[in-house]
């Protein structure tokens, strides 16, 4: 099909670009962020840090090189910036001095560094990073003669949580914290034990302790929902235990007299979805309490704003917004529009950061465009300062995003959902619709820009997605309705529901519908297609298709099983059967394109070579895409995000059928 020049295009993934990690500095008059942007050369992304006069707009690059920048953080007096960075080669911490001009390495260490945090005196950086233990051995082996050329030794396995998608088997060690002097030294390690010490990192006031949460259970491999604060002494590493409560508390934060501490909970309950609670303890008495208990979204991100209010964001009906809350709980919403941060689907998204300046600096987007850098004050007055994708995309013309709600067929619960027009749509015409599933299944898309969505749409699809039950930002109660569930009977009648109410408006093609989903939408897409006939082709994505093999294999069975099934797959067997796709595939007649990354974790390739080889013995026309080198993010990179859609694209256009007349 010939694509006209004013459409979105494959090539153009490649020129998209958008922020992240805003951070507004403390007098407010200035905010730093990461600017990403691909890189068609080298099929990666650029990751620069970029300036921004808050009050005339003036927008500047802190650097003008190929290195890669993250984790900006203004020290406390404002004049300068601490940062990773490979500017001396590996990734190092690293100070700019504004006033100067000048910028220095101040660490050397040999391992990734996460949670960058400066303490209130600005003396001391602190930081998470793995420490290497020593691999597990059971035989001893015998000396190798001088120059001779063995097999590479055995690797024995040991522990119970052993690989992770994305990093493939998981080297023995543990993360712990660590302070460094701002003007560069040693590093000095304060936590020890075989546990994990990462997240956010809070200093209190007189900068000589540091508030974390940990699991330091001896079980907590298999605890993965538990969780405490501690604090430890910068002066001796005395460690303190600070809560104990079931279930997790983290995310700690000090108002800016140190006399508050807010954090974050969940419980501990065997369920899939948990709503997180805002917590503010008195940081004399230690004692705390939750505040707006009874508010029923996820709280995210607390960051106090002065001594009695906090800012925070939640996500509610598809968007994911920012507020503002009292110490007595009184919330009032600001924007609606933090977006924008993922680039393929319409996934919610969006960062914000916040101090006593008054001022909120966060990631804004819309379904037109990925985010840019923005402002709002607490009466919800927002200023946008950046225009990133403007000579990309305002000579485009894409997709329409519009709004639909319909009610589900099983038990007539309402569910929210959007369709994206082609450019250049006429309602008096007929159009393919594909159907798009999200994953998760407790995520969310809504109106937010999508370069795989608006491919589609270039290509004369209408394009519609919905949040089916269980979606998040909906409450709990929404959430749970996929207990023990997903995928099944209902969830695929949300979305069936959803193409019956499209076909309603008039203008689809009732001969050419398509599916397609990845992950938990990949799941529910094989699901759908054991169910229906009514697709013309469908695109199955790194699915799960056999329960019963995939938590034995998978990356994530010692969270899943606990949270998502009644029990182990050995004592259900029937329950684990019932919800996997591979029980319908003797009724599959749709062609499936089948894709999936070779180093995928969390849903194996294995999964999807078997339902591959049961359409294949079924002669149900089917074909295999393996992306080579992808872990469960198949579109991590550019031309990986391209050949998703472009396949994709390809294989629905094998099966389209003649155009219906109106």
């Amino acid at each position: 099909m010939t694509i006209a020049a004013d459409v979105f295009t494959s090539t153009d993934i490649f020129s998209l670009e958008y922020a992240s990690d805003p951070r507004i500095s403390p007098d407010g008059k200035t905010a730093v962020y990461v600017r990403n942007a691909y890189d068609i050369m080298t099929d990666g992304k650029n990751r620069d840090l970029w300036l921004l006069n808050i009050k005339s707009g003036m927008h500047e690059p802190l650097f003008s090189d190929d290195k890669q920048y993250s984790q900006p953080r203004w020290s406390p007096d404002g004049k300068k910036l601490a940062f990773i960075s490979n500017i001396s080669g590996k990734y190092q911490i690293h100070i700019h001095y504004l006033e100067s001009n000048r910028t220095a390495m101040v660490s050397q260490l040999q391992a990734g560094i996460s949670s960058l945090t400066w303490s209130p005196d600005g003396k001391w950086l602190a930081f998470s990073q793995k420490v290497n233990a020593p691999n597990s051995k059971l035989a001893k082996m015998p000396k190798k003669p001088k120059g001779a050329k063995w097999a590479k030794p055995v690797v024995v396995i040991d522990k119970a949580y052993y690989q992770a998608d994305g990093r493939g088997l998981i080297k023995p060690g543990y993360s712990h914290i660590f302070v460094i002097p701002s003007d560069g030294g040693t590093p000095r390690q304060l936590t020890q034990g075989n546990y994990h010490h990462r997240g956010t990192l809070a200093w209190n006031d007189a900068s000589d302790e540091i508030v974390f949460s940990a699991n330091r259970r001896d079980d907590w491999e298999y605890k993965g929902l538990e969780g405490d604060l501690f604090s430890v002494s910068l002066k001796d590493g005395n460690l303190t235990q600070l809560t104990s409560a079931p279930g997790k508390e983290y995310g700690p934060s000090f108002s800016n007299n140190g006399e508050k501490l807010a954090f974050l909970s969940t419980s501990n309950a065997l369920n899939p979805y948990r709503n997180a609670k805002l917590n503010i303890m008195n940081w004399s008495s230690k004692e705390a309490k939750i505040v707006a208990k009874d508010f029923d979204r996820s709280i995210r991100s607390p960051q106090w704003l002065s001594n009695s209010k906090l800012a925070f964001a939640y996500d509610d009906f598809g968007k994911r917004k920012v507020a503002t809350m009292t110490t007595k709980g009184k919330i009032t919403d600001l924007t609606d529009s933090l977006s924008g941060t993922t680039l393929g689907r319409p996934y919610i998204s969006g960062e914000f950061h916040t101090n006593d300046s008054g001022k909120i600096v966060f990631t804004k987007g819309t379904s037109q465009r990925p985010s840019d850098v923005a402002v709002v004050n607490t009466k919800g007055k927002v200023s946008q300062l950046t225009a990133l994708n403007e000579d990309l995309l305002a000579h485009k013309t894409l997709g329409k995003v519009h709004e639909i709600n319909y009610k589900s067929s099983f038990d007539g619960e309402e569910i929210q959902g959007w369709y994206i027009t082609p450019p250049n749509f006429d309602p008096k015409k007929k159009y393919p619709l594909l159907l798009e599933i999200h994953g998760g299944p407790h995520l969310a898309y809504g109106p937010h820009f999508s370069a795989e969505l608006q491919r589609f749409a270039a290509q004369g699809y209408v394009v519609f997605y919905d949040n089916h039950r269980g979606s998040s930002s909906y409450g709990e109660r929404f959430a749970m309705l996929l207990k023990y569930k997903y995928s099944s009977k209902e969830d695929f009648a949300d979305h069936n529901s959803g193409v019956d109410a499209m076909i309603a408006k008039g203008f689809i093609d009732e001969n050419n519908l398509f599916i397609a989903g990845g992950s938990a939408g990949g799941i529910a897409t094989a699901y759908a297609i054991g169910l229906t006939d009514r697709f013309a082709a469908a695109a199955v994505v790194k699915p799960v298709i056999n329960w019963l093999s995939k938590v034995l294999t998978a990356d994530s069975g010692l969270r899943q099983i606990p949270t998502q099934f009644p029990g182990m797959p050995w004592e259900h067997v029937e329950h684990y059967w019932q919800r996997s796709p591979m029980s319908l595939v003797g009724n599959v007649t749709t062609p499936t394109l089948l894709m999936t990354g070779e180093e995928d974790l969390r849903t194996p390739m294995a999964q999807t070579e078997q339902y591959y080889q049961a359409l294949k013995l079924r002669k149900i026309d089917t074909v295999l895409v393996k992306v080579p080198g992808a872990p469960h993010g198949i579109a991590g990179k550019p031309s990986r995000m391209i050949a998703k859609i472009e396949n994709t694209l390809a294989w629905f256009e094998k099966y389209k059928n003649k155009p219906a007349q109106k």
